[in-house]
């Protein structure tokens, strides 16, 4: 299994790890980076997205472990993630996979899961993935199994990572198998964190309202007008997030 990541922004800054959710890519990042004045950024592909490949299965921890695999250990990294990727960051946060993480936020985390919605996601999981006459339908179709229906133009980057020619036509690039990754165990997450933990949501986000945050930190942040994918929908509004991560890390690591 390969993880496709790019790196940028200031090399000598402290490291911002940026794991998107599920059905995305490192590309939903993108409106955010020349943002991020001062930090080394990292952003990418989880397995079986993207251009990375599929794993064999997928859970929390296995994909902590691979994104592990790739960062290193030599130096530490603060981590935002969004959905998935923030319950990927707080596992990376309790230390089992020898990351250094000196900061951890979680945005629009679902932290509320039924019986049914996990029985469609597995039914999800054991499709195949269909294949598309054209590229806009395929493209279609990524857009709104990552929620950027609407939010994400069908000729921007984020678009294009979404989707891949075959010889019959054009496909997902997405492994549908990930949906099988299942619920995070959120106190279970939070418990053994070792790093500051902030977490954030969309003030109309559906997947993970607010008040679902607030119930597990007092803390918990609200962005006004927002909704479930709002580091797209207004990347500017995660900049007092990432300032405080840099606020909470430890001081050697602030910008």
């Amino acid at each position: 299994m390969s993880i496709s990541m790019r790196v940028g922004g200031d090399p000598t800054g402290a490291s911002l790890l940026l794991l998107h959710g599920l059905g995305a890519t490192g590309r939903v990042w993108d409106g955010l980076l020349d943002q991020l004045d001062g930090w080394r950024w990292l952003a990418p592909d989880l397995p079986g997205h993207g251009e990375s490949t599929p794993a064999a299965n997928y859970s929390i921890g296995g994909l902590a472990a691979a994104v592990a695999a790739e960062i290193g250990r030599e130096r530490p990294v603060a981590v935002l993630g969004h959905s998935l990727g923030g319950a990927i960051g707080l596992a990376l946060a309790s230390g089992w996979f020898g990351v250094r993480v000196s900061g951890v936020c979680g945005l629009g985390i679902k932290v509320r899961w039924t019986d049914a919605e996990l029985a469609k996601a597995a039914e999800v999981a054991a499709r195949p993935n269909r294949v598309y006459d054209g590229r806009r339908d395929a493209v279609d179709r990524a857009l709104k199994v990552a929620g950027l229906a609407g939010l994400v133009p069908a000729d921007a980057p984020a678009a294009d990572a979404g989707v891949v020619p075959t010889d019959e036509g054009w496909t997902l690039a997405l492994d549908l198998a990930a949906f099988a990754v299942g619920a995070p165990d959120m106190p279970g997450l939070l418990a053994a964190a070792r790093a500051p933990v902030i977490l954030a949501a969309g003030e109309h986000d559906p997947m993970g309202p607010p008040e679902h945050l607030h119930e597990l930190r007092s803390d918990a942040m609200t962005l006004p007008g927002l909704g479930h994918n709002a580091h797209v929908e207004d990347p500017a509004a995660l900049l007092p997030l990432v300032d405080r991560i840099a606020r909470e890390m430890d001081p050697s690591l602030s910008k």
